[in-house]
């Protein structure tokens, strides 16, 4: 058994030096195909991780009118810590918020220069509201705008992060559908180019073939070069696929770094390099072998 296997994937290494041009073309395309399906997973992972990173900073900031008591704002805070949804809630008094906007703005000599000529303190105290789950904001949203202590309420920041959050979201979507299509498309590419290397591989030894069938060879040591031959070609083109997104991925990354700081592509490809070769090659391997199996049927009668 394992002479056989030794001996039918040397005969298939044979075919793939014997095919030349066309053993490189057929792993150029599985190349590409495979390349462009790790690049979409590589983009639409990063941006998840943001979304992630994003929906972990977003928060609902509620500011109540100035005349609202401390003691309402504790109350409101206690019903909505109760509230199944929310994580978090945290109270920003008057003078906190005012400490806070002067120490975020203490190089802007303008702004603190505006604010003592208004007098008093004209910002609102606030509760920040954290939730459970990214996706709930807005059941939040709707239950404060629904609450008997609505009236009580100045306004609600979420519009923006929700739109931000919303954003990212279609992006993503479609990121994940346009590589969906291509990869589609690559693959059944790469599915027919390996059919006809396979075929022209199995008309250029079809008088060796018809020489084993009349010794007697089974059809399973007459197959197994032309699969041993797909496979060879999803190996080489995941290999070489790996090694172009890695130099892809090392030359993007300084300008992905200075776009988006918290993204780091190199360690997302270290991070995830056996999820990234081991789908690449068992993608490659079947389109490979599928495309010597439909050869085969096509074209070799045994």
């Amino acid at each position: 058994m394992f002479l056989t296997i030794r001996r039918t994937f040397r005969e298939a290494i044979q075919n793939f030096i014997r095919n030349g041009w066309l053993s490189i073309a057929t792993v150029s395309i599985l190349i590409l195909s495979l390349y462009v399906l790790s690049v979409f997973f590589v983009v639409t992972s990063t941006a998840n991780g943001i979304m992630k990173d994003v929906q972990g900073k977003v928060n609902i900031s509620i500011y109540f009118k100035p005349d609202v008591s401390e003691q309402a704002i504790a109350e409101i805070k206690a019903d909505l810590e109760n509230f199944s949804e929310v994580k978090s809630v945290g109270y920003v008094s008057k003078e906190q918020a005012l400490d806070d906007f002067k120490r975020n703005n203490a190089s802007e000599p303008i702004i603190l220069q505006s604010l003592d000529e208004i007098g008093g303190n004209p910002l609102l105290a606030s509760l920040i509201v954290k939730a459970g789950d990214p996706t709930r904001y807005q059941a939040i949203v709707d239950h404060i705008s629904q609450a008997s202590f609505s009236s009580e309420i100045s306004r609600i920041n979420y519009g923006k992060n929700k739109e931000i959050i919303d954003k990212l979201n279609s992006i993503v979507a479609t990121i994940k559908r346009i590589g969906t299509v291509l990869g589609v498309l690559f693959a059944a590419i790469s599915l027919l180019i390996t059919f006809n290397a396979v075929r022209i591989t199995i008309y250029t030894h079809k008088q060796e073939i018809e020489i084993m069938r009349l010794v007697g060879a089974s059809n399973y040591f007459i197959r197994m070069p032309f699969i041993f031959e797909g496979m060879i070609y999803g190996v080489m083109g995941s290999v070489f696929s790996m090694l172009i997104l890695f130099l892809s991925v090392r030359f993007v990354t300084p300008y992905v770094s200075s776009a988006i700081p918290s993204s780091n592509l190199i360690d997302f490809y270290f991070s995830n390099f056996g999820i990234l070769l081991g789908g690449q090659m068992a993608l490659g391997v079947f389109l490979g072998v599928i495309g010597s199996l439909i050869a085969m049927r096509r074209y070799l009668r045994v």
